[in-house]
């Protein structure tokens, strides 16, 4: 029990990445799992989706947040490198991480949910590559790439300057470890108010590596949107700017006019901004 004790203030990275693959796993299995569900089997709507997903990120923030911080997306973790002084070199690392659990997650809903795909769309077509991963206009509405990503740039904006505003211990963040609920519920709203020009991916890691995972298991037109454009790259560098204007915007419009009081380890949630 002693080897334990002083074991515990410190896991280490691989702890981390661990915890950041576990947490991030959880959220797409419950997030594509119900788009598959909605899509594919005809079982709920939109509202369905939206509660989904962010009750996916309430409870994959619960599982990663003691060991890593619980991010669960490459945009929060470079927007907090960026503003709030996590180590640059782990972005990479928490990115892969991330991915990573992100494309078991869809290869596990794939499996899962195999005769149900194959009996909405034996073609593994488009018709059915929303599940999976994100397109304009969710694949029946015209806006174009370009319009994609001002919608990803926005969400994620929207969604990185509220977690920044409820993780920050110097504003009023919530209290009796009720942070990863509201965060989840921010995701609920986003969805709600956001999900019709391009599925409100507003995460890198929960595009891709479910779009990875749809493509090989038969998806062939899984980089491509219903126009037949690479569209791949959207919900990748839409999040990623996004992610640092909200950040931006909360220390510039907030941060830097709360008080500051006592410092507390970067990443973790809680944390205060370090705007000078």
């Amino acid at each position: 029990m002693a080897e334990r004790s002083e074991r515990a203030p410190g896991w280490g990275l691989a702890g981390e990445l661990f915890a950041e693959f576990t947490g991030t796993m959880i959220l797409i299995l419950f997030g594509v799992g119900v788009v598959a569900q909605v899509l594919a089997a005809g079982l709920g709507d939109h509202d369905s989706i939206s509660w989904a997903w962010g009750l996916g990120v309430t409870l994959g923030v619960y599982v990663a947040a003691r060991l890593s911080g619980g991010h669960l997306n490459p945009a929060v973790t470079v927007a907090l490198a960026a503003f709030k002084g996590f180590p640059w070199r782990k972005v990479a690392p928490y990115a892969l991480a991330q991915t990573a659990g992100a494309f078991v997650a869809a290869l596990l809903v794939r499996w899962n949910y195999t005769e149900v795909l194959a009996k909405f769309d034996p073609a593994h077509s488009i018709k059915s590559q929303g599940v999976f991963s994100t397109l304009p206009g969710n694949g029946g509405f015209p806006v174009s790439e370009l319009g994609a990503l001002r919608d990803q740039v926005i969400g994620t904006a929207v969604l990185v300057l509220l977690v920044f505003a409820v993780t920050d211990v110097l504003n009023d963040p919530p209290r009796a470890n009720l942070g990863p609920f509201i965060v989840g519920l921010i995701v609920v709203a986003i969805g709600m108010a956001f999900g019709t020009n391009a599925g409100y991916a507003i995460n890198p890691a929960r595009d891709f590596g479910p779009r990875l995972a749809s493509y090989l298991t038969g998806y062939g037109t899984a980089w491509r949107d219903q126009y037949g454009n690479l569209y791949f790259w959207v919900p990748i560098v839409g999040p990623l700017i996004g992610g640092v204007v909200g950040g931006a915007l909360y220390r510039l419009l907030i941060g830097r006019f709360l008080v500051k009081g006592g410092m507390q380890e970067v990443g973790r949630a809680p944390a205060p901004d370090t705007a000078e």
